[in-house]
């Protein structure tokens, strides 16, 4: 065991003095020693240790009264639900929560006896506090996370890491197994939050408790061929992979490409196995990706530039660039000539030293990989899997929209950009006749917290455009009008319509002309309402984001992708989230569905009226606008009452035009 620091021995004793204060003190005067212990424990759940030493002494908090005269006094009458609200509150309510969670585990682990609640009872509170909370056991990025401080977030998720660490996640499975899948079904570029779900279920002991599907998430990790489960060393298994016959590396390719597939997750055999393939039979690299008839044609016109990626950016370092190569080929894209050259120019681009400092900053030092390589692994997952990018703890929605816009619409413009962002540390933009260039501006919404834990491309492009986007925002600050109007093309570019709606009255703040606004939106995106056209290019739009409850948490851009018919007949919107996670629930039972209504790779989706209850800014065509007149009143009414009823309470209503 490694010695403690000087602080925590320190903070140790205070704790121990705190206790034995409040311990020794008198019922009318336990308040003013219950806020010198809370002080204490609030230092110690700054750290992991912290929290161990505070774990350690739980058992002595509820006699020596550290919860009297509070609403957790009697631990029977604690309900898992109000956890999350505790511990993300200010104050010393999320220290108060985070003592009653350590003496629930004290309880359950038989440290403590209680005349109200048993060690069962008490595992059975916690297990299902962790259930209601695996964003917090296993972290992802929201709008509702994202208004929690740092400092505050990063205590709640410690918590909950020990609580898992200390419980075991045995009578979890199922929770987890349906949050991997979840995750995973949104194909999200980043895929260590899955990962380490993965492992963790891995390490449960009973195989009886690991579905079918854990098992194959748990291949698709770690190898999913025959030769891949022999030879968990990846020198073994490249050295095995050379010897075996044909027939042997067609089973070991089909393995690893249906895992692939059906998970949407890399392995690091996988690559193993695709740089093998590259030489010694490439007419099974098509098998091992499990190509569609448009990927095998593209990989087979463009063969000498697939073999040079698989050499340069499939490599254990990177492995879920697999699954971008795959859907990059069956995307046809290396047969645009612009697509094909952007990529050649990043293999050997001469990088700024920050860029490659980035880069290589989360590698280990044992993979032998570049910087370069790392570059272009980037780029093929953001090509393969446009709806896959997310923005990671970053309030910088409009900036990953744009990533995902141009990869869908203008893929070779985007390597153009970033090829710039990544040799000389700018963007450039021309906004009304004036050329923007990042390296000239401060702000954004970012600024100097950036959190860089997202993909390649997203770590080096997204701080130049949220620079770009806020300072055209500030150019048109003093307009009429909402400023998306200007600089979403602005950003953007041509493939956004210049027709504009919004519902924030920009003098007064207040919601104004809502009938109108909702009828146009009909008019231009219903299909029948606006004769039928479609949407040919990601509109990008402005929602209002609520709680489960419908309280406003705060406005997010995200981009409509198509409006279209699900399988059960009801006309839904489905829509790319930048969070990555678009499964929240909004409140008014308007909850957004990832997979089970037509979704593709990465959309979310909601009916139609619910979207619309939801919106606040819209791009259209003004003439492929048609017969707004025609929505029946009925239907205004009932998206109205759902806007009313819930982001609507935060504003004031004007009966005055648009």
């Amino acid at each position: 065991m490694s010695p403690r620091s000087p602080a925590l021995e320190r903070n140790s004793k205070s704790l121990d003095q705190a206790l034995t204060a409040l311990e020794a003190s008198l019922p009318f005067a336990k308040s003013n020693y219950q806020t010198r212990l809370f002080g204490v424990a609030d230092t110690l759940l700054e750290s992991d240790e912290g929290l161990s030493c505070l774990s350690a002494q739980a058992h002595r908090l509820e006699a020596a009264g550290a919860f009297d005269g509070g609403g957790w006094a009697d631990p029977a009458k604690l309900l898992p639900p109000l956890v999350r609200g505790a511990l993300v509150a200010g104050g010393v309510l999320p220290v108060i929560e985070a003592l009653s969670e350590l003496r629930m585990l004290a309880i359950a682990q038989g440290r403590q006896t209680s005349p109200r609640v048993s060690p069962a009872e008490a595992r059975d509170f916690l297990e299902e506090v962790l259930a209601l909370n695996l964003d917090l056991l296993f972290p992802r990025a929201t709008e509702a996370s994202r208004t929690i401080p740092a400092a505050q977030k990063a205590k709640a998720e410690r918590l909950f890491r020990f609580l898992g660490a200390e419980l075991g996640l045995q009578n979890l499975v199922h929770v987890v197994e349906a949050e991997i899948q979840a995750v995973c079904v949104q194909r999200p570029i980043m895929t260590r939050q899955a990962r380490r779900m993965i492992r963790l279920m891995e390490e449960i002991p009973s195989e009886e408790q690991r579905s079918p599907a854990l098992h194959q998430y748990a291949r698709a990790v770690r190898g999913a061929g025959e030769l891949a489960q022999r030879h968990r060393s990846l020198a073994d298994y490249r050295s095995a992979l050379l010897e075996a016959d044909e027939a042997a590396l067609r089973a070991e390719a089909q393995a690893s490409a249906e895992n692939l597939r059906a998970t949407g997750l890399g392995s690091r055999h996988h690559s193993v196995l695709l740089r093998v393939l590259r030489t010694k039979a490439p007419r099974l690299i098509a098998s091992a990706l499990q190509l569609s008839a448009v990927g095998q044609a593209e990989l087979e016109s463009n063969e000498e530039l697939a073999h040079q990626l698989i050499k340069v950016a499939i490599l254990p370092a990177s492995p879920q660039a697999v699954y971008g190569l795959a859907r990059l080929l069956d995307r046809g894209l290396l047969s645009h000539k612009d697509v094909a050259a952007g990529l050649r120019r990043l293999v050997d681009l001469d990088l700024c030293a920050k860029v490659r400092r980035g880069l290589l900053r989360r590698r280990s030092h044992s993979d032998g990989v570049t910087a370069n390589s790392l570059l272009v692994a980037g780029a093929l997952s953001v090509l393969g899997q446009p709806l896959g990018i997310g923005q990671g703890n970053n309030p910088t929605c409009q900036a990953v929209r744009g990533i995902s816009l141009w990869s869908q619409h203008a893929p070779g413009y985007l390597l153009e950009l970033v090829a710039s962002a990544a040799r000389d540390d700018l963007v450039q933009i021309r906004f009304e006749g004036e050329v923007l260039s990042s390296q000239d501006l401060d702000g954004g919404l970012a600024r100097d917290h950036f959190d860089d834990e997202l993909d390649p491309i997203s770590m080096i492009l997204v701080r130049h455009l949220d620079r770009l986007y806020d300072e055209m925002m500030r150019r048109v600050a003093s307009r009429d009008d909402d400023g998306h109007k200007w600089a979403n093309p602005g950003l953007y570019g041509r493939w956004v319509p210049h027709g504009f709606a919004a519902l924030l009255d920009k003098s007064t703040g207040a919601v104004a002309g809502y009938e109108d606004f909702v009828r146009r939106f009909y008019a231009t995106h219903h299909p029948a309402y606006n004769d039928g056209y479609e949407l040919i290019y990601t509109n990008p739009v402005g929602i209002f984001v609520t709680t489960a409850h419908g309280d406003l948490l705060g406005l997010h851009a995200v981009g409509l992708q198509r409006v279209a018919t699900d399988p059960d007949g009801t006309l839904r919107a489905y829509f790319f989230n930048p969070n990555n996670d678009g499964r929240q629930d909004w409140g008014q039972g308007i909850k957004p569905s990832i997979t089970g209504h037509g979704e593709e790779e990465g959309e979310s989706s909601l009916p139609f009226h619910q979207f619309t209850a939801r919106l606040y800014a819209f791009h259209y065509n003004p003439y492929e606008e048609g017969d707004g007149y025609a929505v029946p009143k009925e239907r205004i009414r009932v998206i109205e009452e759902l806007a009313r009823a819930s982001w609507g309470k935060s504003y004031v209503w004007s009966k005055g035009p648009l």
